[in-house]
């Protein structure tokens, strides 16, 4: 994921500078940690400048799982398991370039709005909203390439594209916690191990061919 930056007062306008704060200090402090004046003193701006942009800490949330969602957007979308010709290398490749990220500490490679959906999805409703639509969207970019290997391989089953692109992300978020909770992130490398054996499995033409036969 985009990694924390050392934030400079001079780079971006205040409204940036702070959503850049929220992703980073909100990954390492979690969100009812995280205050409006420490989050003011990182992204280098007053609190007056916050509640300019900001009516509240949940409108931050808000926008900062917007942001999140649109830079790991562009992020992946201009990652190299692209390039493969084949739908299902790409979903292998989207895999394998997941594990590759996740490295320093946790604040480094777990998702911000994963963090704050645990944290808020009671207290602050349009906050989850905002994490769902996050989560779910990068999901749905998935889809594409799951239906476009089914349909290579011939593969008729229970279970959609839709489906299986939710069950990617239940698995690297909870690969996410367990990082967190072991202090170790070996435990999510290889969660995703196990979840790229799930879908080389499930595509694997010859073995569904014997199932349905």
């Amino acid at each position: 994921m985009p990694r924390p930056t050392k934030h400079n007062p001079e780079r971006g306008d205040a409204r940036t500078r702070l959503l850049e704060a929220a992703r980073d200090v909100i990954r390492t402090r979690g969100f009812a940690a995280t205050t409006v004046d420490h989050l003011c003193k990182v992204a280098g701006v007053t609190k007056g400048a916050f509640f300019h942009h900001f009516e509240n800490k949940e409108a931050l949330g808000v926008a900062a799982a917007a942001h999140w969602a649109e830079t790991t957007s562009a992020f992946f979308a201009d990652a190299p398991y692209h390039d493969h010709d084949d739908p299902l290398d790409r979903l292998i490749g989207y895999l394998d370039f997941r594990k590759n990220i996740i490295a320093g500490d946790p604040a480094e490679f777990t998702c911000l709005v994963g963090t704050m959906t645990q944290e808020v999805y009671d207290s602050h409703p349009a906050v989850r909203d905002a994490c769902a639509a996050s989560i779910f969207g990068h999901a749905a970019s998935l889809e594409p390439d799951i239906a476009a290997a089914m349909k290579s391989r011939g593969i008729r089953a229970d279970w959609t594209p839709a489906s299986l692109a939710t069950h990617t992300q239940a698995v690297l978020q909870g690969a996410f916690i367990l990082a967190k909770a072991t202090e170790d992130r070996e435990v999510a490398r290889d969660s995703v191990d196990h979840l790229r054996r799930y879908i080389e499995m499930l595509f694997d033409a010859d073995r569904n061919a014997e199932k349905s036969g």
